[in-house]
């Protein structure tokens, strides 16, 4: 083995970089199977973000069936999913452009079924006896804002459109049982998100496709019900947190019944339609993927003896789980493999597709380890530690890592063990890394989700301080060069924590937010009340929403930031970040600012991944003082020196 170069952490030379991350990369997501016929949905940084519904039929190879220009993806709630279904051998779907749907039949023709891009559509169920298609649908025609949401149905070609249920502020999940004489779905109202409070409601099916005996079977105030799914029995099962933990229910007309409790998490947070956790092998076999102390694993469930049977297999993260009776399909990945299509039956597992086909030495791939630290309260929190990892590389005698400690969005999600290149991209070159799951995070119960309700901004920052406070006590990170990075709601937390504490030496906020009385007025329908939870009812809390946004203490502020930001976007929009920046100009603080046009919230387009991911590392480099073993294009960073 070659002696390893010794050169300072952060100067290391790397074999992941950014071009190599987007490179003949795709992100797959939205299984399902059509009879034996494997669908799924994948995104193309390459082409700009361009999402395209693929299938691939047994001892086939994939196939496009939307080619350029469609765009399948939805805007219903702004973060979409489930923009797409299929019928035999029609599939329908949602093309991002417009916003209409559209219909490509059997023989390949692709024709529209509706005409108003003021309607979104998404999450939609096949009544197949009655030849008609049910979809939740988000009509902008009154406000741009403040849609109405309702439950629609329509016939295969489109026509006969009309309302089968409104009233409530959000509608998801229409799910129509195997007989075809129920349907099911959920409902919630502000100002509750759908991790809070929702409603299973099952109703009769009409020959007309009208709904009548609506009776609400399970959820209410304090109760989550998400992912309701018919067995092939025709019991409905879904997953509620009524016992802290989201696990499986299962109804049959009478009081819901708890199948098989477990302290562990099945569910995940519904920001997106479409999510599916858990499915049926037979009426009497459920695959299910669930989070126990931070990690996933996959397992059958025997439904009459509650026998749970980890299945053998070597990922750490599943998602997207569909059967047809006779196989399994999921994504999958683990910390040294990338995500990808899995499918198995009795017999074996194969991969079906993978996101990237890149061979990777896994010496330069770091190890994730799952860490609990204290925090406040006498409290323990949780998060995903990666050390540095380069075979060809040592740091000087006596030198500690700089530390990024990077916070997950929503604030609802959760790091994962899989293997995520951006992570790699920082480790190989010398740099420590550690991913938050502070209070507020899934995976750990109900009880941690709420720690954050009433305090965002409080319990968060606290929890990513003490990360890095447990690190720099264990010797593995350097008090002096701590940065701190996220996006969305990450990014609020991100420069809540520049601001309200003294731990950090450089940040990155990657389309943040800053204000938070500008969020709760301009924000979209499906969060425009979610704060509410997090901080207080607005404007009776409006003193609360003051003392929480960063940009009203940039006196406090001692340290640089650079800022990243897509001028589409509907969910935190520009002005959230511009206000920022001008306070640290205005204050004479290094900070830098980079605006991508055509981007909404998060970056789609390849050439912008790459230069928002150089141009951090490059603003930590000045900030830190190391020389970057790459040619970066460099950034501007005003006041600097």
């Amino acid at each position: 083995m070659a002696e390893k170069k010794i050169a300072p952490y952060g100067s290391w030379k790397s074999p992941i970089t950014t071009d190599l991350i987007v490179q003949d990369t795709v992100s797959l997501e939205a299984l399902s199977f059509a009879g034996e016929v494997l669908y799924w949905l994948e995104s193309l940084p390459s082409e700009g973000g361009r999402s395209r519904v693929m299938k691939q039929a047994p001892h086939g190879s994939a196939e496009e069936m939307t080619p350029a220009p469609f765009n399948v993806r939805t805007r219903v709630h702004e973060y979409g999913g489930a923009p797409y279904i299929v019928h035999g051998e029609e599939l329908f779907f949602s093309n991002f452009k417009d916003n209409l749907l559209y219909k490509r039949d059997e023989s390949g023709d692709v024709r529209s079924l509706t005409s108003d891009s003021n309607r979104r559509y998404a999450d939609a169920a096949v009544d197949a006896s009655r030849g008609r298609l049910y979809w939740v649908r988000e009509d902008h025609t009154e406000s741009a804002i403040f849609a109405e949401t309702t439950l629609v149905a329509m016939d295969l070609d489109g026509s006969n459109e009309r309302v089968v249920a409104s009233g409530s502020d959000f509608y998801s999940n229409p799910r129509i049982s195997p007989d075809a004489k129920r349907i099911s779905y959920l409902t919630w109202q502000h100002p509750n998100m759908p991790w809070d409070a929702t409603e299973l409601w099952v109703a009769d099916l009409n020959e007309d496709g009208s709904l009548t005996n609506n009776q609400q079977v399970a959820g209410g105030p304090g109760e989550s019900v998400i992912q309701p799914r018919w067995s092939p029995d025709g019991s409905l099962y879904f997953l509620s947190d009524r016992t802290n933990w989201w696990n499986l229910m299962r109804w049959n007309g009478k009081e819901p019944e708890a199948l098989c409790p477990m302290e562990a998490e099945f569910g995940s947070p519904s920001w997106t339609f479409g999510r599916s956790d858990y499915d049926f092998i037979d009426a009497n076999t459920i695959v299910a993927a669930f989070t126990k102390n931070g990690m996933r694993h996959l397992a059958t469930i025997d439904v009459q003896t509650c026998d749970v049977v980890p299945v053998d297999i070597r990922f750490t993260s599943f998602s997207s789980i569909h059967a047809n009776g006779e196989e399994l399909a999921f994504i999958a990945a683990s910390p040294t493999e990338f995500s990808r299509i899995v499918k198995m039956d009795a017999n074996s597992a194969k991969d079906i597709r993978l996101s990237s086909r890149l061979e990777l030495d896994p010496n330069y791939l770091s190890q994730p380890e799952a860490i609990e630290f204290p925090t406040e309260n006498g409290k323990t929190a949780h998060a995903i530690y990666y050390a540095p990892a380069n075979p060809d590389f040592a740091a000087p005698t006596g030198e500690v890592p700089p530390l990024l400690v990077h916070i997950h969005g929503g604030p609802t999600s959760a790091a994962s063990a899989a293997l995520y290149l951006p992570i790699q991209y920082w480790t190989s070159r010398g740099f420590a890394f550690v991913d938050v799951n502070y209070g507020g995070s899934t995976g750990y119960g109900r009880e941690y989700r709420e720690r954050l309700k009433g305090n965002w901004g409080i319990v968060d920052v606290e929890d990513a301080a003490n990360a890095v406070r447990f690190l720099v006590d264990q010797g593995v990170a350097d008090p002096e060069r701590v940065a701190i990075t996220g996006g969305s709601a990450g990014g609020y937390t991100t420069l809540a924590s520049l601001v309200f504490t003294d731990v950090y030496n450089a940040g990155a906020s990657h389309f943040g937010l800053s204000e938070l009385e500008i969020f709760a007025q301009e924000t979209h329908k499906f969060e425009s009340r979610y704060l509410e939870g997090l901080i207080g009812p607005y404007p009776e809390a409006k003193e609360t929403y003051f003392n929480r946004s960063p940009i009203n203490f940039t006196d406090q502020l001692s340290c640089p930031v650079i800022f990243f930001q897509g001028l589409d976007d509907k969910v935190v929009p520009p002005n959230q970040a511009e206000l920022m920046v001008d306070a640290l100009r205005a204050k004479g603080l290094p900070v830098a600012y980079l605006a991508f046009e055509g981007e909404g919230h998060g970056f789609r387009k390849a050439e912008n991944i790459k230069r928002s991911m150089e141009a951090e590392f490059y603003f930590y480099s000045k900030v830190f003082g190391f020389e970057p073993a790459d040619a970066i294009e460099p950034v501007e960073i005003e006041n600097l020196g």
